[in-house]
C-alpha cells in the first residue's frame, strides 16, 4: 500500500470515528434520561453510574481515536513529505 493511500485510510478513519462520537454526545446530551430510563430497567444502575459509565466511555473511545487513527494519520503525513 501506498503511503498517501494509508493517509486518506487514517484520514476517513479518523473522520467516521469523530463523527460517530460526536453522534454519540449529541444524543446523550439530548435524550439521557430517556436512555437511563431504558436502561434502569434492564440493569440495577444508579443515575450516577450511569453517568459514570457513558463519560469513562466516552473518554476511552475519544483516546483510542486519537491514539489508533490521529497519531498515525499524523505520523504518515509527516513521512510523506
Amino acid at each position: 500500500m501506498e503511503t498517501t493511500e494509508l493517509c486518506n485510510f487514517f484520514k476517513w478513519c479518523f473522520i467516521i470515528n469523530a463523527g460517530i462520537f460526536v453522534f454519540w454526545f449529541v444524543v446523550y446530551l439530548a435524550a439521557r434520561d430517556t436512555i437511563y430510563r431504558i436502561h434502569a430497567r434492564w440493569f440495577e444502575l444508579s443515575k450516577e453510574q450511569f453517568v459514570s459509565v457513558h463519560y469513562r466511555l466516552m473518554g476511552q473511545y475519544k483516546l483510542a481515536i486519537f491514539l489508533l487513527n490521529l497519531v498515525p494519520w499524523i505520523a504518515l503525513l509527516i513521512l510523506a513529505d
